[in-house]
């Protein structure tokens, strides 16, 4: 059985979904490896313009890193496990088009850092979520510290890294850890997916580009930055499309060009 279920829907959507139903899709190595294949072979399909990832299951979007794997772990066994977790946390982050999470259930520990790496969360109403690590005397360590505290600000951040407490889908969505609440979070994602998809995909990548490098130094930095990537979409074909599209009151079919 595949641990990660991917496919293409709508031509420009792709879809990721962690498939450990019966363990919360908890991230063992053996998810992780395949994880990482997709996201590699996601990168170098010029033809995706936005991904999902989500979870299989009712039950969880993904409870975080497999304790019971970790279990029989030695100390710098566990340490290289969370450096994986992390290392594959980036990878998503760093996927060049926007990444939307679908979380259904449960999204704790490393599920929730899953999610903090992606550009728009969605979740559903029953949706609980949080960082617990502090509960197993340990910290957030595939980004969480880190990446928290720059969308919901630091002290809802400490708040919930020092409390462990999860919380639910309303409060995420008032202290801006999740951008929408949904009754069915999947199909909300495959709508915002294909609205986002109908955008020129260069530029799709340069607002990314822009955006999580920008947010990263100072605004007079970001505005350079954001100015070298708007350079980008000028010599391109996407762009006279869209012009002409504009003037002949038609939708306009982008390429990647």
């Amino acid at each position: 059985m595949s641990l990660i279920e991917f496919s293409i829907i709508e031509e420009h959507v792709a879809v990721v979904k962690l498939n450990r139903p019966d363990a919360a899709n908890a991230m063992s190595k053996a998810l992780l490896d395949e994880l990482n294949e997709v996201i590699h072979k996601i990168n170098h399909n010029k033809s995706i313009y936005c991904t999902i990832i989500t979870g299989n299951g009712e039950k969880a979007f993904c409870a975080g890193a497999d304790l019971k794997e970790r279990k029989g772990m030695t100390n710098d066994q566990v340490i290289q496990a969370v450096q994986y977790i992390g290392k594959t946390v980036t990878a998503v982050e760093q996927l060049q088009m926007p990444v939307i999470a679908a979380i259904k259930g449960v999204a704790f520990g490393g599920g929730l850092e899953l999610a903090l790496a992606c550009d728009i969360r969605i979740a559903e109403k029953t949706t609980k979520m949080g960082l617990t690590e502090t509960s197993l005397a340990i910290i957030p360590g595939a980004g969480g510290t880190q990446r928290l505290p720059r969308i919901v600000g630091l002290g809802h951040a400490k708040r919930l890294i020092y409390s462990a407490q999860p919380i639910t889908a309303d409060e995420a969505f008032k202290i801006g850890l999740i951008e929408q609440i949904e009754e069915n979070g999947f199909e909300a994602a495959v709508e915002l997916a294909n609205s986002i998809a109908k955008n020129g995909p260069i530029a799709l990548r340069q607002a990314k580009l822009a955006i999580n490098q920008g947010m990263q130094t100072d605004i007079t930095t970001g505005l350079a930055i954001e100015h070298l990537s708007y350079r980008e979409t000028i010599p391109t074909v996407d762009r006279m499309e869209g012009l002409e599209a504009f003037k002949a009151k038609r939708k306009p079919i982008y390429q990647g060009k």
